[in-house]
């Protein structure tokens, strides 16, 4: 059986497919809103009370505040009574959660994908429960109360196998660590130009970037610095448990062997996931592109389980 992919290598690994393939992780300037992808007019001009594209806002515990979501349910949602599995998309540093619908073409992907998509706020958090701020819990708000408050509000199918997350930049960095830390919470999840290596890199010396991360992970050498590391927590976590993991980097993107030693200890892991190199940047152009590949990817799984 083979599964090719242009400028992909697929090895087998037990049952899995693994693919071993050069990953970038990208910086983060304070630029992460980066290079805004050129929208169509009627897009970029949209409003967000049309059919099936809704803002909403919940109180959530883990932060003591409210905060704000933008959604987009499937087409014909409100003239049915069917469940539908989850998506939840994380932005990234500097990023909000209008991101993803305003600067990608994911509404016109959705429209192909019979899935409810939520696209949480998150600030500058690094979904991380701030080793510095104690009411800053990001990470139990996301996996928590965010979760509980779309599965009450809307018709979710509530089980793992019918949510999945992804986020770029900080959001893929987040998205693996809710996998890895709650496996048993989603059957897929995905990185776009992750910052896989966010809580030990230490050489970034821009005032606004390091003092994000020690809000966040505490200053170099706190213990939650290694507790958030996604190499540690993969060492520590069962491969047959985990979600399928997909990630997927520009190759001109920066900390490419960060991500291509993410990738490799993946496969010595033998943890079921895809890794690709596409040509392009830390830019919305690219992921746009990478998003809809990402959305087929996760039918593609989705579908094998069944």
């Amino acid at each position: 059986m083979c599964f090719s992919i242009t400028n992909f290598v697929a090895k087998t690994v037990s049952k899995f497919f693994i693919m071993i393939l050069p990953l970038c992780l990208v910086g983060m300037a304070p630029a992460d809103a980066q290079t805004k992808k050129q929208l169509r007019p009627e897009h970029a001009n949209a409003d967000v009370s049309r059919a099936g594209v809704k803002d909403a806002s919940f109180h959530s515990a883990a932060l003591n505040r409210d905060m704000r979501y933008r959604i987009i349910l499937p087409a014909g949602y409100a003239e049915s009574t069917r469940r539908f599995p989850t998506l939840y998309l994380l932005h990234g540093l500097y990023g909000d959660y209008e991101n993803w619908e305003t600067r990608t073409n994911l509404d016109l992907y959705a429209d192909k994908l019979e899935w409810i998509i939520a696209m949480p706020d998150a600030a500058n958090s690094w979904y991380t429960n701030s080793a510095t701020v104690p009411g800053d819990k990001f990470e139990d708000y996301i996996t928590h109360d965010l979760i509980d408050e779309i599965d009450a509000r809307y018709r979710t199918i509530r089980s793992r196998h019918s949510r999945a997350i992804a986020g770029l930049s900080m959001g893929g960095y987040g998205a693996l660590k809710f996998a890895l830390n709650n496996p048993d919470s989603f059957f897929f999840a995905g990185s776009l130009s992750g910052a896989l290596n966010a809580p030990l890199d230490l050489e970034d010396t821009t005032p606004p970037f390091r003092e994000g991360l020690e809000k966040a992970f505490g200053p170099p050498g706190d213990p939650s610095r290694s507790r958030n590391d996604l190499f540690t927590l993969l060492n520590s976590s069962d491969p047959v448990r985990l979600p399928y993991l997909y990630i997927e980097c520009g190759s001109s993107d920066s900390f490419l062997q960060t991500n291509r030693a993410f990738a490799a200890k993946l496969a010595t892991r033998k943890v079921a996931y895809e890794a690709h190199e596409s040509p392009g940047e830390h830019s919305w152009e690219f992921w746009d592109a990478a998003l809809s590949r990402m959305l087929h990817a996760l039918e593609r799984v989705s579908k094998s389980k069944g």
